[in-house]
């Protein structure tokens, strides 16, 4: 359909926000046509009226899923221990779908990102690591395996933008570790959201 998000010639530019191309948009803005387009348009007008959102997702495939997949490769049924990973000495690089907790973990652990998006915000997010942060080096959209490789050699042992996002994110995870001390900028926030909540009034 002519005039969606994905057939702009120019970049969204939404106020605070790294201009995002309109490739890169959330799916369900991409098709004015779907179920999900005409739902996020009217939702998403009421989000502003919101004090807060909570977010919810599963955190095992379906049984039967995992079943009916079990012989076709690798399978971790339930979450591998991502944290405990990134955690490890020997982490030098995470390639990510950039999802935020994933982005969040890998940041406060100090490991430099390949961003590779596949749906939903992760493309929005991908954008804003590589461009706007600079955490990150993002895989090209023809995503072959020869970039891919590359973009895994650069982030671990590249001198030129390489080196930029692994002192980007060295930089960043400092910040984090501060913002989670008592009296940070993330334990402040908590407060603040958990003094609101004890003090609102529930339907």
């Amino acid at each position: 359909m002519p005039g969606e998000f994905r057939d702009l010639a120019e970049p969204v530019r939404l106020p605070g926000c790294v201009p995002i191309p309109g490739v890169d948009i959330l799916s369900p803005l991409q098709d004015k046509s779907s179920p999900s387009y005409r739902w996020m348009v009217h939702h998403g007008a009421r989000y502003r009226e919101a004090h807060a959102i909570l977010v919810n997702s599963f955190d095992v495939l379906e049984p039967d899923a995992a079943r009916r997949t079990k012989d076709a490769g690798l399978l971790v049924p339930s979450w591998a221990p991502q944290t405990e990973v990134l955690a490890h000495e020997a982490t030098g690089c995470f390639l990510v779908h950039c999802g935020w907790n994933s982005v969040l973990e890998s940041l406060a652990h100090g490991v430099p990102m390949v961003a590779w998006p596949l749906f939903a915000e992760q493309r929005q997010n991908a954008v804003m690591l590589s461009e706007g942060v600079g955490a990150a080096v993002r895989v090209p959209a023809t995503k072959r395996k020869e970039e891919i490789a590359a973009a895994v050699r650069e982030v671990m042992a590249g001198q030129a933008k390489g080196a930029e996002v692994r002192a980007k994110v060295a930089t960043l995870q400092k910040a984090a570790i501060e913002g989670l001390l008592e009296g940070g900028a993330a334990t402040a926030a908590l407060d603040e959201v958990a003094n609101k909540w004890t003090g609102a009034e529930h339907a």
